[in-house]
């Protein structure tokens, strides 16, 4: 099982862990910068729903691979809208429920397509 490393700096952030332990012999999975796109490769509108579309997206890629949510050890937020803060943090912690995976999140001027509001990229790892 991935182990969570705290030296106490996330915890006064938000809700992730400063670092993760990888066990020995995991077997790994990279799920690329994954934005909101519904099936039909439209974007829905608004960062909540893009939000949890982009989350259902990685968790399908982790189902893809045996994986869920617990098994995240690092995932990247990139949102293009600081005000969008708040509102994507609930649907984050929706998804994460009590998994406090090493997290960072950037706002960055944009992203490949301007109608993306959000992208997220993340590891996992399983043990086996």
């Amino acid at each position: 099982m991935n182990r969570n490393l705290n030296i106490g700096v996330a915890q006064k952030i938000g809700t992730y862990s400063d670092g993760a332990e990888v066990p020995a012999n995991s077997k790994l999975a990279f799920v690329s910068g994954t934005p909101g796109m519904l099936p039909d490769g439209s974007y829905p509108r608004g960062i909540t729903a893009q939000a949890e579309q982009a989350w259902k997206n990685v968790l399908a890629i982790l189902a893809e691979a045996g994986m869920g949510v617990k098994d995240l050890v690092k995932v990247t937020h990139y949102l293009v809208r600081q005000e969008d803060i708040k509102d994507y943090a609930v649907v984050r912690a929706r998804y994460l429920g009590d998994a406090r995976p090493a997290s960072m999140l950037l706002v960055v001027p944009g992203l490949v397509k301007p109608e993306i509001l959000v992208e997220i990229e993340a590891y996992a790892a399983k043990e086996g």
